[in-house]
């Protein structure tokens, strides 16, 4: 997937909202509400156009059953920030808003109301999804994407039924010493998984390559590791980051790359050449792993691409990293978080509470998100006939239901993330092909992103 596509995906909006619940007559079974106890009224500021027509249309159902009017404008493609500016200095503002990181949290710091008591908070699967800001609850993810490994169910089962083999079932990969374990082995044995299973393994992972198509699985998603738990000992804000780093968890990033880049079919002094695709080599069941996300799925069951790879064997790991691999979940992210607007008043507040508690517990608003809307919520009442259908999201959500804790999207915090990234993506190529060596990743990973985070806010 280009990185162009992965901004869309990042930027896919609108799931659910918050909730108070108070008075509210939802039913998480048939969305019966009837009438709502609160006086206000809700003015939704909506973030993404292709979902204009789905909330216009929820807010019409929510009056009609309510009796409270629901107000819904939706930003133009790319004019988010100026239009909530905008609209944030009338009277009539939003009582309803996104905020996309740490930084937006802080310049509307005076308007995000602390939602740590809303229904919204406790619905929510794992609670890392929201930014903390000014010791409160600032925002609330609505949406998420997640990556990890995605990995072969039957090629793994073949591997199992190996003698010898070092798990018994893919469920026994739970750290990333027992990944290498059988990553290594696979490497070592996969003619004779070949033979057991039919397939036409090349190596244990896809191609990690360097090239511009590529290398942002490594420089942003696989760079996101080191960042996110750095940030995490500093006690920084995990998604607007700090200014400087040390490189605390580069040694485990270089474990992790030099797995990829040994047990793997392609060839290390070639990575830059764009001569691979990751994504053919996994359909074709060339490798048993692959790091990637939930977008994947559509490519990989796609029947045009002619991919020989069962949509029943896909499933998704975490990019166990050796820091906190028992606890850790997938990486899921968003710029797309929920705030209730403080200064709006107490009954319009409470209004907006109720509504969002209904989309995220009535049947019609559950059926919009999901169905509708496409997009997968980070809520408790997501389940049955209104769970994703995408497996990726199964995987995120079993793990956070099993109380790990979600890898949050730290590289959102990169400053001038092209450059850096560019450097980044220089030394691994250095480093892979003998003209390098690990310092020079070390360098531009620290010096780098020190002198960028300096050019990026030269202005502040």
């Amino acid at each position: 997937m280009k990185k162009q596509v992965i901004s869309m995906m990042m930027a896919a909006t609108m799931v659910a909202g918050l909730a108070a619940g108070c008075g509210s007559k939802s039913s998480s079974n048939g969305g019966s509400t009837t009438k709502s106890s609160s006086k206000g009224k809700v003015y939704l500021l909506n973030f993404k156009p292709e979902t204009d027509k789905n909330w216009q249309s929820l807010a019409k159902t929510y009056t009609k059953k309510t009796g409270v009017k629901v107000q819904v404008l939706t930003a133009a493609d790319g004019q988010y920030s100026s239009t909530l500016q905008s609209e944030m200095a009338k009277s009539n503002a939003p009582t309803i808003f996104t905020v996309g990181n740490g930084d937006a949290a802080k310049t509307w710091n005076d308007y995000t109301l602390d939602l740590k008591d809303s229904e919204l908070y406790k619905h929510l699967t794992d609670k890392s999804l929201v930014i903390n800001y000014d010791n409160k609850v600032a925002a609330v993810a609505n949406c998420y994407e997640c990556y990890g490994i995605i990995y072969n169910k039957g090629i793994l089962k073949t591997y199992c039924s190996l003698k010898d083999a070092k798990i018994k079932s893919a469920d026994d990969i739970k750290d990333f010493d027992t990944l290498k374990a059988v990553a290594d082995d696979i490497q070592k044995r996969k003619d004779e998984i070949n033979k057991a299973g039919g397939y036409d393994l090349k190596g244990a992972f896809t191609s990690a390559g360097l090239d511009d198509g590529s290398s942002w699985r490594f420089s942003g998603h696989l760079a996101n590791l080191p960042l996110y738990y750095e940030f995490k000992d500093d006690g920084a804000d995990l998604i607007s980051g700090e200014a400087t780093i040390k490189g605390t968890y580069l040694d485990n990033y270089k474990k992790v790359w030099d797995l990829y880049t040994t047990d793997s079919g392609a060839d290390k002094k070639t990575l830059a050449s764009g001569s691979y695709n990751a994504e053919e080599e996994f359909g074709m069941q060339q490798a048993a792993f692959y790091q990637n996300g939930d977008w994947e799925y559509s490519g990989l069951t796609d029947a045009k691409n002619g991919y020989t790879v069962k949509a029943e064997d896909l499933g998704m790991m975490p990019i166990y990293f050796g820091v906190d691999d028992k606890n850790e979940g997938l990486c899921s992210g968003t710029e797309n978080y929920w705030a209730v607007n403080k200064k709006a008043s107490s009954d319009d507040q409470k209004a907006s509470l109720e509504f969002l508690n209904w989309v995220i517990t009535s049947d019609e608003g559950r059926d919009a998100v999901t169905n509708k809307m496409g997009l997968t919520a980070p809520f408790d009442t997501f389940t049955g006939k209104y769970e994703t259908k995408n497996p990726f999201f199964k995987d995120a959500n079993a793990l956070m239901k099993a109380g790990k804790t979600s890898v949050q999207w730290s590289f959102n915090a990169t400053p001038n993330v092209d450059d850096w990234r560019k450097d980044v993506v220089s030394a691994l190529t250095a480093y892979s092909d003998g003209s390098g060596d690990w310092d020079g990743v070390k360098k531009a990973f620290v010096d780098g992103w020190a002198n960028q985070w300096k050019l990026a806010h030269a202005n502040n």
